[in-house]
C-alpha cells in the first residue's frame, strides 16, 4: 500500500495532549504551547488537555507516562526542554519511554531550522517516536520553532502517523 493510500485511510481528527516543560512559563506566557493548541485546533484536531510542568525529569516522565495510559489521547506533543543547557532535561525523560524512534523527524526539523536560523539549529534536540500505540513529539519551546514543526512536518502527516502507530 502506498503512502497516499495510507493517508487516505488515516484519521482526519486526532486527539492530542500538549505538555509544556518550563521552569518559568505560565499559561499566559506559554507562546509555544499556545501555538501548538491553535494550530492543532485550526487543523480540526482536538486538544483533550494541556499542562505545564517544571523541567524536572521525574515530573516530565510521570506526566507523559500517565498520558500514554489515557485511551482518549492519540498524540502527545511536548514543548521545551530540548536544548543543551543544564536545565534542558525533557529529552532524556521522554525518549527513555519511546519504543520506536522516528529519527527522521529530528533530522528534518533541524534541516528546516538551519535554512531559517543557520548553524544554531544544531542545538535543538527535537524528537519524535512511538510508545503504547501513540505518537510523541518533543519540540523546542519557542513559538517560531513550534510553528515550523507543526506546519511543515507534524500536521501534514499526523493522521498517517497515528494510523501507523495504532496498528
Amino acid at each position: 500500500m502506498s503512502h497516499l493510500e495510507h493517508r487516505a485511510q488515516a484519521p482526519t481528527h486526532v486527539r492530542c495532549y500538549v505538555l509544556t516543560v518550563s521552569d518559568t512559563r505560565t499559561e499566559e506566557t506559554d507562546g509555544g504551547g499556545r501555538t501548538v493548541i491553535e494550530l492543532l485546533t485550526a487543523a480540526g484536531h482536538t486538544v483533550v488537555d494541556r499542562q505545564i510542568v517544571k523541567d524536572e525529569p521525574n515530573q516530565v516522565r510521570t506526566t507523559v507516562a500517565t498520558q500514554l495510559k489515557n485511551n482518549e489521547i492519540q498524540t502527545i506533543i511536548t514543548t521545551g526542554g530540548t536544548g543543551i543547557s543544564s536545565r534542558d532535561r525533557s529529552y532524556e525523560a521522554v525518549t527513555e519511554l519511546l519504543e520506536k524512534r522516528l529519527t527522521g523527524f529530528g533530522e528534518l526539523f533541524r534541516a528546516l531550522s538551519f535554512v531559517e536560523i543557520g548553524p544554531a539549529a544544531m542545538l535543538s534536540r527535537a524528537f519524535a517516536g512511538t510508545a503504547g500505540g501513540k505518537i510523541i513529539f518533543g519540540l523546542p519551546g519557542s513559538e517560531h520553532a513550534v510553528r515550523l514543526a507543526l506546519t511543515k512536518l507534524i500536521l501534514p502527516e499526523l493522521g498517517h502517523l497515528v494510523r501507523e502507530a495504532s496498528r
